[in-house]
């Protein structure tokens, strides 16, 4: 059994987030959580930044332990930049993670995702056949007790949902993107899937729903290409109030983010 998952690479979304990260000219103050082999945090150091590298691994001696599933050791609003890529689908409660993540961004700062993408065309089949999401087959999950390993693909979540609870903790979704599209030669196959789910906003019925305070937008995002198609998808998250939560509530041993 494989306690811990590592990505050999540097990846096309690694590649997507660190050009995120650098279209803001300046330097920052970044959390990689969870940082894996530190790939991405590695790049961004010799841009700079100032880089903490977080995880429940002992990849590197300088990661600070943080566990995901738990209040995360640091303080409030210290933090310009907060990325956790192909994380948050790893933890039972992933409203607990935003909660922290956004805890500890700074006001206008960035909480930068990227998770398996349930919406592309092809998971969507999937489902329709198996009742089970790309890439959350449920035969990879790995049962623990007490022992601190990587569970595997546990909680397929939604945009909708990720956006709820973002907005919930004082951040907006500023941007959505992806990496490599999902199985290319299957798209003539699906376009009519797309399209019928193109004709289902299209009724009374469902737009209706949209007009009002509580959906003030119109459903065509939807239909935002790399949902669609890509593999993974990448969400910017804006830091825009403090979370309505105790200004107090740390773990109990806070690792004080040194400025640049």
């Amino acid at each position: 059994m494989n306690k811990f998952s590592h990505v050999k690479n540097f990846t096309g979304y690694m590649k997507k987030v660190y050009q995120e990260v650098n279209k803001r000219h300046t330097k920052q103050d970044i959390l990689d959580i969870p940082a894996g082999n530190g790939l991405l945090s590695e790049k961004l150091s010799k841009d700079g930044h100032n880089v903490t590298c977080a995880d429940i691994n002992s990849e590197k001696a300088d990661y600070v332990y943080a566990d995901m599933e738990s209040a995360l050791p640091f303080e409030n609003d210290i933090f310009d930049t907060i990325m956790c890529l192909e994380g948050i689908e790893h933890i039972i409660d992933p409203s607990n993670l935003v909660s922290e993540l956004c805890r500890i961004c700074r006001i206008n700062g960035r909480v930068i995702i990227s998770l398996p993408n349930i919406h592309n065309l092809y998971s969507r089949i999937q489902f329709l056949f198996t009742g089970t999401f790309f890439q959350f087959e449920p035969y990879a999950n790995q049962y623990i007790a007490d022992e601190k390993i990587d569970r595997g693909h546990i909680s397929s979540l939604s945009i909708v949902q990720i956006k709820y609870l973002f907005s919930c903790n004082g951040a907006k979704l500023t941007d959505i993107s992806g990496d490599k599209f999902k199985r290319k030669i299957l798209i003539p196959l699906l376009s009519p899937i797309l399209l019928l789910g193109v004709l289902w906003t299209q009724t009374s019925k469902f737009r209706n729903r949209w007009n009002g305070t509580k959906a003030p937008t119109s459903p065509n995002w939807l239909f935002h290409h790399n949902l669609m198609f890509s593999r993974s998808l990448i969400l910017v998250f804006e830091k825009k109030t403090h979370i309505s939560q105790d200004e107090t509530h740390t773990s109990g041993d806070t690792f004080h983010k040194q400025a640049i």
